[in-house]
Order: structure tokens, then sequence, then C-alpha cells
């Protein structure tokens, strides 16, 4: 494996914006689906203390992953005080395999941790098999429909997964 530099950069980078237009291309192809994600989302979301969002390059400088937490606290899409959420992981083909996923999951983790947050908490779907494989052998519970979370939560492709994140 190559060496990769994960650096945080706001929400609305150029390359944030480059990958999250590729990750919601992908959503609209494999849920055949041509809103993708419509989770409302905005770059001060991710502002720390509040967030934060990574991006990985590769060595030739390319962004090739990502991923980011925001706050989320009690409320009536069923969210918990103390939620970190995770948002908008993603790689990109030809980076795949490599770990970054995992590695960024785990340093969104350690940030959630450190500025307090309880518990990660992500939506993912039936369709995102290799998602469902990183959540769950990172130590992600999937939880049952009534405790779902999120605008999707009543979507029968919505997968809801949690973790405690300890102190």
């Amino acid at each position: 494996m190559h060496a990769m530099n994960i650096v945080a950069v706001r929400f609305d980078h150029p390359d944030a914006r480059k990958l999250n237009d590729l990750v919601q291309a992908e959503y609209r192809e494999r849920y055949r689906d041509p809103d993708g994600d419509a989770t409302p989302l905005d770059a001060t979301m991710f502002d720390p203390p509040n967030g934060l969002y990574l991006l990985a390059y590769d060595p030739q400088g390319r962004p090739v992953a990502s991923g980011g937490w925001r706050r989320q606290e009690a409320n009536d899409e069923g969210y918990r005080d103390g939620d970190a959420e995770i948002k908008r992981m993603y790689v990109v083909p030809e980076a795949r395999g490599q770990g970054l996923a995992r590695r960024i999951l785990a340093l969104l983790e350690e940030d959630a941790r450190r500025a307090g947050r309880r518990r990660m908490v992500l939506e993912t779907g039936t369709r995102q098999p290799e998602a469902v494989a990183l959540y769950e052998s990172s130590g992600y519970r999937r939880v049952p429909r009534e405790e779902m979370f999120g605008i999707y939560r009543h979507d029968d492709v919505s997968l809801g997964y949690v973790k405690p994140l300890a102190g």
C-alpha cells in the first residue's frame, strides 16, 4: 500500500465536492434513485468541534476517499443526545481494498470521542454490502427499524448502525 495523506477539510472544499458528486452518482446507480442521498447537508455541520470532514489523497495528490461526522442531539428523526453521525464515507473504485475507509472511520471515531460524543450512528443501505461489511467488522451493531434515525429511517432499503464511544 502506498502512503495516503489524510487531511481535514471543509465539506465545501472543491475536492470534497468532487467526491460527494461521485458518491451521489454511485447512490443513484445502486438504488435507481434520481435524487441520490437527499439528506440536507451544509459545510458548517462538519466544522469542529461539532464535526469533522476528512479527505484522503493518493501519492499523486488525487482525492480518493472521504468521510465525516456531524453532531446530533435528540430530535424527531430518532437521534439521541451525544450522537455523532457518520456521513459521506466513500472510496473511489480504483483505491478500494487498501483499508482507507477503515482508517478514516477510526479517525472520525477518535475525533468524535474527543469532542465528547457518546455514540456513533450511521445509515447505509442494503445495496452497499461493502459498507455493511466495514461497519460490522468495526464493531457497529445494526439496530432494529424502530430504533433507526435520519430521514431514511422508514425506508425498507435503509439500515441503521450504532457504536458506543467509550470514554
